[in-house]
């Protein structure tokens, strides 16, 4: 089998964000050692953030072209000057069209999706409500959108653990307005736990914690095996999120043996694929449901707990690497 090289193309790492780097680290490596893939990295040298910056990465961009060459997602204007037959952009969310309307909302549907979708061979959509949602707002031919999911990094091993069902601790990833942050805590006042939050927490959120008299901790601008020892440490994951583009924590806490209660809602049921807890994300006392039956149900939170090891084989580097791999030569054997 010949080798494809292939070019990865990279944001700019970010303090406390890395999912990004998690996934493409594991695939990196599936991808040489077993799909005979020559893959190196092209990461941008300036934030996503201002004209000039960008300008330059999309010039800089186009030097580091090959054979294939894979925007991984966060950078899609990189795809501006890549010739689009050897071209495929991961597109993880639309979150950006929600944050904006009018004529600042039509320039970043212009030149964050739309562009970017006609300048690329495919588009991989990271799960099926993803892609949905991009047909909808980017009309384009359905089929050059494929769905290929999120992997779990390595890093994330089964951890048996005995649960605290005294004093729980409740695991938070993110504070962004999505992560539903306040309505977690309006959900958990009251009850004796620890919210552990992972992600910077703005003046209002902590606010409101002590508002509520919730016992909490706040870790930010920590490393990848500090955040695994976050999973490996709590009790169960709250993931209560009002959108996400796939939910990459539902996953980390079921490889690591840890119960979820996440949101029936865009891509979470997908992800979890029964392995989870699933609530009403804008209806407070639905969450404290799904917290409190976790906690006191030991049948009901082993059985999550099996499920979701089970779940978490389907998002393996090995598997996910093979699909891309996949991709990179139907590129490359044209």
């Amino acid at each position: 089998m010949a080798r494809v090289r292939v070019t990865q193309f990279m944001r700019r790492p970010r303090s406390n964000a890395f999912s990004l780097e998690r996934i493409f680290d594991d695939l990196q490596e599936k991808l040489i050692c077993e799909h005979n893939c020559d893959v190196s990295r092209y990461v941008c040298r300036n934030p996503s953030t201002g004209f000039w910056g960008r300008v330059q990465d999309v010039w800089l961009a186009r030097q580091a072209q090959s054979e294939v060459n894979h925007v991984t997602g966060d950078v899609h204007y990189l795809t501006f000057l890549l010739p689009r037959r050897r071209t495929i952009l991961t597109i993880h969310d639309l979150v950006l069209l929600a944050r904006y309307s009018g004529l600042r909302r039509w320039l970043v549907w212009l030149l964050w999706y739309w562009v970017p979708v006609q300048r690329s061979k495919y588009v991989i959509a990271i799960s099926e409500s993803t892609r949905c949602e991009l047909l909808k707002e980017v009309r384009c031919n359905p089929n050059k959108v494929r769905v290929l999911h999120n992997a779990v990094s390595g890093e994330f091993k089964y951890a048996p653990k005995s649960f605290n069902t005294d004093q729980p601790r409740i695991l938070q990833i993110g504070t962004k307005e999505n992560k539903n942050l306040s309505r977690i805590a309006a959900a958990i006042q009251g009850m004796d736990v620890v919210l552990v939050v992972v992600g910077r927490m703005s003046e209002e959120q902590t606010l409101l914690l002590r508002r509520f008299e919730i016992k909490f901790e706040n870790y930010f601008d920590i490393s990848r095996q500090e955040l695994v020892e976050h999973y490996v440490a709590c009790d169960l994951l709250v993931f209560a999120s009002t959108y996400e583009g796939f939910g990459l924590p539902i996953v980390e806490a079921n490889a690591v043996g840890r119960p979820v209660v996440t949101s029936a809602a865009w891509s979470m049921p997908e992800v979890a694929g029964g392995a989870a807890c699933l609530v009403d994300p804008h209806d407070v006392k639905s969450i404290r449901a799904g917290i409190e039956r976790i906690i006191v149900d030991e049948d009901y939170r082993t059985r999550l707990i099996c499920r979701g090891l089970r779940n978490a084989e389907r998002f393996s580097p090995s598997s996910v690497a093979a699909r891309y791999a996949a991709v990179y030569r139907e590129i490359a054997d044209k």
